[in-house]
């Protein structure tokens, strides 16, 4: 069960990342998009395990012209994003992932797709890298716990690979399995759920514009905290649905049943929509506190699908969002 902890991080101003770095980085990859895919991958093959410091091979990608993919908020600086995690293969702790995750091996690694699909296939990371155009997503990302922060993506839409592999007309939903490998994920010990973990949504959400495959952060490959070597990120559903670290993706006519549906269906249910007017059990979802702010940074009000409504809203025309949580 979910264990909420009081307090977050006080960050020093001086490891910020400043507005303006973050500006010129930006100007860096709207320069490099067009030819780096190459270079990023050959850069890829020396990428080396993140700690606490350190720069990764960097991924560059073009700004976005999907409706909603760059959220005006400001970016949450890099050392919050992969200092502060929950990814329990490492750790239930916020600072355990940066400590354990450089165990993680990310070369080889392939990604099997099965069920109802025409063209199943096991893809290698490199064809994934290079199915579709990197770019860049700034997105809020909101925790159930109430934080949130917000990212600066690279990566494609997840609807890239899944018009290529044909579902069939019996698909309904797609299934998401991390990988589950003791020697590599000490968190595997722990009892808070069953192993490995697993993620899924509707056809309909996983083929939205805004559902990401996700190999990258701030112009450099994902770090091992944050899900490398790529990762799901649904931008309107609390962040345990943007499942990390993918090995398997299995379409299927029937709703799978999730990790934490598992561990605690009293609490969290299949859909996991951003709903301030739903809480949870044991907390209020109506408002949230931005990590980076500090101990007594003010709350701000929870929207609606995270913001994300205009574009998603219209999924769930008609349905009961306190029934269908």
């Amino acid at each position: 069960m979910l264990i909420r902890k009081p307090g977050f991080p006080v960050i020093p101003a001086s490891e910020i990342t400043s507005q303006a770095v973050y500006e010129q980085r930006r100007e860096f990859l709207k320069l490099m998009a067009a030819g780096a895919a190459g270079a990023s991958l050959a850069a890829w093959a020396g990428r080396r395990a993140h700690a606490q410091s350190g720069k990764l091979a960097r991924l560059p990608g073009a700004k976005s012209a999907v409706p909603g993919a760059i959220a005006a908020d400001k970016p949450t600086s890099y050392k919050d994003i992969t200092s502060y995690n929950n990814f329990y293969e490492f750790g239930t702790e916020k600072d355990d992932p940066v400590a354990n995750a450089h165990r993680l091996v990310t070369r080889p690694w392939t990604v099997a797709v099965e069920g109802e699909v025409r063209k199943p296939k096991r893809y290698d990371l490199d064809e994934l890298l290079k199915l579709a155009p990197m770019e860049e997503r700034i997105y809020r990302m909101r925790c159930v716990e109430g934080w949130s922060m917000v990212i600066p993506w690279v990566g494609y839409s997840l609807s890239e690979l899944i018009k290529r592999l044909e579902p069939t007309g019996n698909a309904k939903f797609v299934e998401f399995t991390t990988l589950a490998d003791p020697k590599q994920m000490p968190g595997l010990r722990s009892p808070v759920l069953s192993w490995p973990y697993f993620e899924a949504l509707r056809l309909d959400e996983a083929s939205h514009p805004l559902t990401l495959l996700a190999f990258g952060l701030y112009g450099e490959v994902l770090p091992n905290q944050n899900g490398a070597p790529l990762r799901l990120v649904v931008p309107w559903k609390y962040g345990f649905k943007s499942a990390k670290s993918l090995v398997k993706i299995r379409f299927t006519d029937k709703q799978p049943r999730t990790s934490w549906e598992y561990a605690a269906p009293q609490e969290y249910g299949f859909y996991s929509n951003v709903n301030p007017k739903v809480d949870h059990p044991r907390w209020s979802q109506a408002t949230e506190r931005r990590i980076g702010g500090g101990l007594f940074e003010a709350k701000i009000p929870t929207r609606m699908f995270n913001g994300y409504e205009p574009q998603v809203g219209q999924l769930y025309a008609g349905m009961d969002l306190k029934k269908f949580y």
